[in-house]
């Protein structure tokens, strides 16, 4: 039977709400999966919130299981982990995360969900999604043993990489960040914090992530000669300016961009997307990563949360959302 779920959308710019959904009965192949926790990947949904998505990305930046178009209303997000409740027995009764938006309960193809491997606890395998973007953007960088890496930007994506880092022997990675609060961050989770007049130079290597100009020019001037920026930044409709006047042409600087939407060319004949997030969910096995979760909401409070988290007066990394315990009603 049908059951009765609740979802989140952006109605217009701005402004959300709290919808009604009907969720039908699994078909074969197919899972019903109820909601524990859903995270929210700020960057990217504060942008879509907001409603600042160019009319020319509007279908690239479709998430995998969204509903309705951009700018709204729209039923946006992708970093949710539920139990299923009906489906092939294999997954029966298993933790699992899924590319799905805000909603108490869905029903996706079995393919479309990944068991939360032993030892991770369900609200940390909502990182899953950014800790995967990570990962693609490792395998695009390709650091070696013994690299100066600066990570600029602390937010979720940016400590998702600099923590991955810290796993290869003899990097060095510095976080830079405007915000000093983020420097306990940063130590827990192995790497060392510098704000921008402290950043270093002399890097083989930048990660981008701070969405500005001002931190994609600061990641130019880290490197080292003939280094590489990668760019993890996705700015929407922000223009990017930057000085290329100075070392970039003569010191034969590079900046390549990694998005997530594709699997890394270094990897692409070996790893599905599949494969990938997979390996992100069992990296969360890393306590470290607890750092990242900032804060909790009920789902009812999720359209005031988004306000203010676009308006910046809730600070957070990444803020969970929590989903009652209750059985979905039927239909």
């Amino acid at each position: 039977m049908a059951v009765q779920a609740r979802a989140f959308w952006v109605r217009e710019p701005g402004v959300g709400e709290i919808r009604s959904a009907t969720v039908p009965a699994p078909g074969p192949g197919e899972v019903l999966v109820r909601t524990l926790h859903s995270g929210i990947s700020r960057g990217t949904e504060v942008l879509v919130f907001r409603g600042g998505v160019p009319a020319d990305q509007r279908a690239v930046m479709r998430a995998p299981h969204q509903e309705g178009d951009l700018p709204g209303p729209v039923k946006y997000g992708y970093l949710n982990v539920g139990v299923v409740e009906a489906g092939p027995p294999n997954l029966l009764g298993r933790t699992v995360f899924c590319l799905y938006p805000h909603q108490s309960s869905f029903v996706v193809p079995a393919d479309a969900v990944v068991v939360v491997p032993d030892g991770v606890p369900a609200e940390r395998a909502v990182l899953a999604g950014t800790v995967e973007t990570a990962v693609n953007a490792l395998w695009d960088a390709a650091p070696l043993v013994g690299d100066r890496v600066a990570v600029v930007g602390a937010g979720m994506v940016g400590l998702c990489v600099a923590r991955l880092l810290t796993g290869i022997p003899g990097v060095e990675v510095t976080v830079v960040d405007v915000d000093p609060t983020r420097a306990h961050v940063v130590a827990a989770l192995g790497a060392t914090f510098a704000l921008p007049e402290g950043a270093p130079s002399g890097c083989d290597l930048a990660v981008h992530a701070s969405a500005t100009s001002a931190g994609l020019q600061l990641a130019l001037d880290a490197l080292a000669p003939e280094g590489t920026v990668i760019d993890l930044s996705w700015y929407g409709d922000t223009e990017v300016t930057l000085r290329l006047g100075g070392s970039f042409h003569s010191s034969r600087l590079s900046v390549r961009a990694s998005p997530v939407g594709k699997v890394s060319p270094a990897q692409r004949g070996r790893r599905t997307s599949a494969d990938r997030l997979a390996l992100a969910l069992r990296l969360l096995r890393d306590p470290a990563f607890d750092v990242l979760l900032t804060g909790s909401s009920p789902f009812d409070q999720l359209p005031e949360v988004m306000a203010r988290l676009a308006d910046g007066s809730l600070a957070a990394l990444c803020h969970t959302v929590t989903y009652p315990e209750e059985t979905p009603c039927s239909a």
